[in-house]
This record gives structure tokens, C-alpha cells and sequence, in this order.
């Protein structure tokens, strides 16, 4: 089975972490949040992914030399200007040839975190087909509705439309697009990939609007990974017991003084952490360093940390030349 991957935004609430490094291969745990997805799709049943390029394709196929990732083929379709969601999605299916075969794909945001099962979205969208759905679509439900677009939906699961950031009291949906689906090859019609295009403001409600659109609503763990707090938290979450999954903290190749103090964090290989310094709820990335004394604190370190810093809440990029 097919998956197409959305990797091509540019990942600017990450900046400077994404200056030089895609968002989706950031460290999540000990791995990056690609292999992370990788291997959740590759549970599902997927066998093979299109990655959805545009924004610095270089570091990808560098990444993945074999072009493998987690036991999955990957192909590359590498857009020439921005084509946004459902352009990306339509372009990087119909390079592969998705638009030929009469089958359904599994398409993915590359920056979502979740412990979604794959195989069981893919399962309700073979079920919901029989009613006449062309796609399925992941919900989750969030605290405050009014930040986001609500799926509205019935108790069969079809979806008759969406609330774009409703007034409190206003829907009694709390369910928003949570970045997973599955299509068939037909919604490709729709989708012709040569020309800006968004799933969520045209696509879908044209699918809802023909009665084509279902809903998936699950409570698991969903995350979007791309603001500097959520991308930390991404990485304890692995840590704390909040995932089904669980990561190692600190990797066996990672330098620690006997003095330093390391408190609920990910330490990637080969980084440094010097004497006396406290590292607390925060992601240091591989071969990073941490001074002596510093103090680093609910934040995320690419570069170098120098001695006696004090770093809070905060993104550390590399050094530039």
C-alpha cells in the first residue's frame, strides 16, 4: 500500500532548529519525526511512500541514501514552486502513478505526532467505502474548538461539513482534522496537482458537500509538533509514560559529566553535557554541547550552549560561519 507524506513546508515557528534541517527530520526520542511516522505506516501496512518535497529536498535523500525508511520504499516528487496541500497531494500521487491504479493511499502530515493505529483507519475506510466514501478522514478532539476547523458529522461517521473556528457554544463538535487520512485513487480527479490547491478549505468540503467525506474520531494521543513548546513536549512525551510508545532518554553515546544533572530530557549521540551544568525538560540534540554550569530549561539545543549560560524556554540553533 501507498502513503503520500507531506514534507514540503518551510517549518518557520521552528527556526533557527529548521534553518538547515527539514521539521520532519527532527529528533523525536532517538529517532526523527519521519522515522517515527515511517514506522507507524509501516505497521498499518504500508509499503511504500511518496514524500512530498519542496522546501529542501537535499537533506531527505541524503537521509535515506538507500531510499528506505523504517522497512518503507520511498520515492521523492520534488514540487518546482509551492502547490500547498491538495496540489502537493494530487502532484506527488500522480508521479508515482496513484492516479492509474484503482486502489486507496494513505496520505500524512510529516510533522504530526500521534499513536494512531494506521491499519484501523484503513480498515474504516474500507468499511465506509461501502457507503459510498471516497475518503476518510482522522479526527481528534481538542480543549477549545474555536482555534481550529470543527468537523461536523452524524452517527454513521459522515461528515456534512466544517465550522471554520466557531464561537464558544456554538457546535457541539469538538473534532478537528488531525492531519491522517485515506483516499481512493478516484479523489484524484480532483486533486490535479498542477496548481495550488488546499485539502482542508476546498477539497474537503467538497467531498462533505457530496456526501463522500467519512470521519475516524479517536481519543488517541495527537500532537502537532510544529511550535517550539509542542516540539518539546513531543520528545518528553516519549519519556514520561504518556505514549503507548517509549524512547530511550539519554543515548548510550551521549557524553555526561558526573556532576551534571539531567532531569526529564532527550540526549541524542555524541552530545556533551559539562560539569555542573542542569538540563531540565529539554531536547539536546545530537552532538550538541552543553557548558559547564549552564542551565538549560524546557528548551530545545541544535548548537552549542557556552559555560554559565542560562537558557529558558528557548531554541538554540548551530553555530553559523
Amino acid at each position: 500500500m501507498f502513503a503520500v507524506v507531506l514534507v514540503g513546508g518551510f517549518g518557520t515557528r521552528l527556526r533557527p532548529l529548521t534553518n538547515d534541517i527539514p521539521k520532519p527530520l527532527l529528533p523525536l526520542g532517538q529517532r526523527t519525526i519521519l522515522e517515527c511516522l515511517m514506522s507507524q505506516l509501516a505497521r498499518g501496512g504500508v509499503t511504500d511512500a511518496v514524500l512530498a518535497l519542496g522546501f529542501k529536498p537535499e537533506p531527505f535523500l541524503a537521509a535515506f541514501p538507500d531510499a528506505r525508511c523504517a522497512g518503507v520504499r520511498l520515492q521523492y516528487a520534488i514540487e518546482s514552486s509551492p502547490l500547498d496541500t491538495a496540489g502537493a497531494i494530487g502532484f506527488a500521487a500522480r508521479s508515482v502513478g496513484l492516479h492509474e491504479r484503482n486502489e486507496a493511499f494513505v496520505v500524512a502530515n510529516g510533522d504530526i505526532v500521534t499513536d494512531l493505529s494506521i491499519a484501523s483507519l484503513i480498515a474504516q475506510h474500507h468499511a465506509n467505502v461501502g457507503h459510498g466514501a471516497l475518503a476518510t478522514i482522522h479526527l481528534t478532539p481538542v480543549e477549545d474548538p474555536s482555534q481550529f476547523g470543527v468537523a461536523q458529522f452524524d452517527t454513521s461517521g459522515k461528515v456534512s461539513g466544517f465550522v471554520e473556528k466557531p464561537a464558544p457554544g456554538t457546535v457541539t463538535s469538538r473534532h478537528v482534522n488531525a492531519g491522517t487520512y485515506v483516499f481512493e485513487s478516484a479523489v484524484l480527479r480532483q486533486l490535479p496537482g498542477d496548481a495550488p490547491l488546499s485539502v482542508e478549505r476546498v477539497t474537503f468540503p467538497a467531498l462533505a458537500s457530496s456526501g463522500e467525506l467519512f470521519a475516524y474520531p479517536t481519543d488517541d494521543y495527537w500532537l502537532d509538533a510544529g511550535r517550539p513548546d509542542t516540539y518539546v513536549r513531543g520528545n518528553l512525551d516519549l519519556i514520561n509514560g504518556v505514549r503507548r510508545e517509549h524512547d530511550v532518554a539519554i543515548h548510550a553515546d551521549a557524553r555526561i559529566h558526573a556532576t551534571a544533572v539531567v532531569t526529564n530530557s532527550v540526549v541524542g549521540a555524541g552530545a556533551s553535557i559539562a560539569a555542573g551544568a542542569h538540563v531540565v525538560d529539554s531536547v539536546i540534540f545530537p552532538n550538541a554541547s552543553i557548558g559547564e554550569r549552564a542551565n538549560v530549561r524546557s528548551s530545545a539545543v541544535l548548537g552549542n550552549v557556552s559555560a554559565d549560560a542560562q537558557v529558558h524556554e528557548a531554541l538554540v540553533g548551530a553555530e553559523q560561519n
